[in-house]
């Protein structure tokens, strides 16, 4: 039982905290500019302190136990809270809207939808910075993000806005031939572009589990809005969101290549640090994109109702 006169050094909650946000000793030790042994010291004294095994340590990696999972979500959570006080009392400029996305998302769906925003809330600036990567919201750099996945992300808030799903898309001129595409064992004359685990997650749901897709790719890109445009081109198949893509599929530059629709059961969602819930530039901007996601969702109801979500 732990002493309650003796509470455990806030350094070694710290290490502790940052150690099990970022998975990893040596890079918590980075973030807190002192060595790994030093955080490994301080997060063992704090497990010798409770009585409580917090870290499985491995070879080359530390995981964190049940209990140590318990502990890092309030922790975590309690730091999170802490920046970010400290961040909303260095910084009440609420003129200013900084926001982080995946290039994709924010290629394609969200920059388009940007001036309504602007012609609803002129007294807002947003400054909009596109990562492949999640960008860490407790530093103050950015006020918000749109992410994908499960929406579980200790310390912030989420909001969920549009289901991840993903089909065959090509160009009209490019529709027969895509047709082969129904049974990945007969030859394919277009080739096909994108991620091959959606193609594979994609095949699943139609009862291909094992499908080999090695030599029916063509040129590889880094996003998926340059597949769509290498698709739009002619230059292949693409597995791209008839969400995000909407536009496309209804100007006629881009058509379904088959019906099925897949979804690895992750979404869009809007989020941001829990202490940053009464901010009114947050809320005016989730009240707005609500809106249009809202309006995006009913628009491909008829794509959601046909999803068949497999786990990748």
């Amino acid at each position: 039982m732990v002493d309650p006169r003796r509470f455990p050094s806030l350094l070694a909650i710290r290490a502790f905290e940052a150690a099990a946000r970022l998975g990893s000793f040596a890079r918590a030790a980075q973030e807190l500019d002192t060595t790994a042994a030093s955080v490994s010291y301080h997060v063992r004294r704090l497990e010798e302190q409770i009585g409580v095994r917090l870290f499985a340590r491995h070879p080359q990696r530390v995981e964190l136990t049940e209990p140590g999972q318990l502990v890092a979500h309030e922790a975590i959570n309690a730091f999170a809270a802490l920046r970010a006080s400290f961040i909303r009392a260095a910084d009440v400029d609420e003129t200013r809207l900084s926001l982080t996305t995946l290039p994709t998302l924010g290629t394609s769906w969200l920059t388009p939808k940007l001036g309504r925003f602007r012609a609803k809330h002129p007294e807002i600036a947003l400054d909009l910075e596109l990562s492949p990567d999640a960008q860490d919201l407790s530093t103050g750099h950015f006020d918000a993000a749109i992410r994908n996945g499960h929406g579980r992300w200790a310390g912030l808030r989420t909001t969920e806005l549009l289901p991840s799903i993903f089909m065959p898309l090509c160009a009209p001129a490019l529709k027969d031939a895509a047709a082969g595409i129904a049974d990945p064992r007969h030859p394919l004359d277009v080739p096909l572009l994108g991620r091959s685990d959606w193609w594979a997650l994609w095949y699943r749901t139609r009862g291909f589990d094992d499908v080999v897709l090695h030599g029916r790719f063509g040129t590889h890109l880094s996003a998926e809005y340059l597949d769509i445009a290498a698709a739009i081109a002619g230059h292949g198949i693409a597995i791209g969101s008839p969400i995000l893509f909407r536009n496309e599929i209804e100007s006629g530059r881009l058509v379904p290549a088959h019906d099925a629709v897949a979804s690895d059961g992750r979404a869009f969602w809007f989020t941001f640090p829990i202490a940053r819930q009464y901010s009114r530039k947050i809320a005016s901007f989730r009240e707005w994109l609500c809106d249009e996601a809202s309006d995006d969702r009913d628009a491909a109801r008829h794509y959601i109702r046909r999803t068949v979500i497999v786990e990748p």
